[in-house]
């Protein structure tokens, strides 16, 4: 697989200035997670990642360099528009710029907990999806599952939609091609038959329109909203809506206590023996509007911690 393929549609590469503080092996780390780089390959300091925009297949480059990133992306489809202010915004919401991370930083820079933690992991930002879709979909795969189990299902289920790009590079698939798909074939993908149902489910209620995903990011719905939507499908509970409200939408103050990499993280800090999902729910309470970013926070602050 290369993506030296030219691409038949394409801006030239653009120049975004970076926040100072910015933390680029940040986003990095998170996209190069699966090494067979099947959608998405980090080579360096450049990120290339497949993707269907407007119902084509498209590769989204990123190349950071000090304190700036060079980004273009490049459609197969000549009669498609690549517009530089639409492709702007989407790179700014991938790299979550828009995220109020310094209020939270300066809130706890003195806990006795958080403090270290936040000196040595300031800048730390969230990575967004491109989607609400992609992060709401991979919220589902990653369900009660290790995160290399998750990260082997995601790529085969990117596969079983076949979707690709000129590069070689498969593309994460829209709402339309997964609802392609059959319960067989997203089996075959590892996904259970739960699993399955409710990614066609979503895929459906989105071909509808009783799933808006997109609008809510573009109309900037309120969180509770798309929260209580995404309650009444079969297979979503509380955690899920929590992971896609932060990758899909930058929403900083979902509460993962469910998430066991949280509550490790939590026991590490506290040198608990013990903590349960109740208690690490009440223990993230207090740090509303900010749980999730915490959460992210305890995230990496675990993968740097011997034991």
């Amino acid at each position: 697989m290369s993506s030296t393929t030219l691409p038949l549609h394409s801006l030239p590469l653009q120049r975004l200035l970076l926040p100072k503080g910015f933390r680029p092996q940040d986003f990095l780390t998170f996209h190069g997670r699966d090494q067979l780089a099947v959608s998405e390959k980090v080579t360096g300091s450049t990120l290339e990642k497949a993707i269907v925009w407007k119902d084509r297949p498209a590769l989204l480059t990123l190349v950071f360099d000090l304190n700036a990133v060079k980004y273009q992306l490049a459609l197969d489809d000549p009669l498609l528009d690549v517009s530089a202010e639409e492709t702007l915004h989407l790179v700014q919401h991938i790299l979550g710029l828009t995220q109020a991370i310094a209020g939270f930083e300066q809130a706890y820079a003195d806990h006795p907990l958080l403090g270290r933690m936040l000196a040595e992991q300031s800048g730390l930002r969230v990575p967004v999806s491109v989607s609400p879709f992609e992060a709401l979909t991979w919220a589902i795969i990653g369900q009660q599952v290790s995160l290399s189990a998750a990260i082997a299902m995601r790529r085969k289920f990117i596969q079983q939609a076949n979707i690709r790009h000129s590069s070689g590079f498969y593309c994460y698939p829209s709402p339309a091609q997964v609802a392609q798909l059959s319960v067989a074939s997203l089996r075959l993908a590892g996904l259970s038959q739960s699993k399955a149902n409710t990614l066609l489910k979503v895929s459906e209620l989105m071909l509808t329109g009783a799933l808006p995903l997109d609008d809510w990011l573009h109309n900037q719905a309120s969180p509770e909203l798309i929260a209580t939507s995404l309650a009444t499908i079969k297979g979503i509970g509380p955690w899920t809506i929590s992971y896609a409200l932060l990758r899909g939408y930058g929403w900083l103050d979902g509460s993962l206590h469910g998430d066991a990499a949280v509550r490790r993280a939590i026991r590490g800090l506290m040198a608990l023996a013990q903590l349960s999902d109740k208690e690490a729910e009440q223990w993230l309470k207090p740090f509303s509007p900010w749980r999730a970013l915490l959460a992210a926070h305890l995230w990496a602050w675990q993968s740097r911690t011997p034991g």
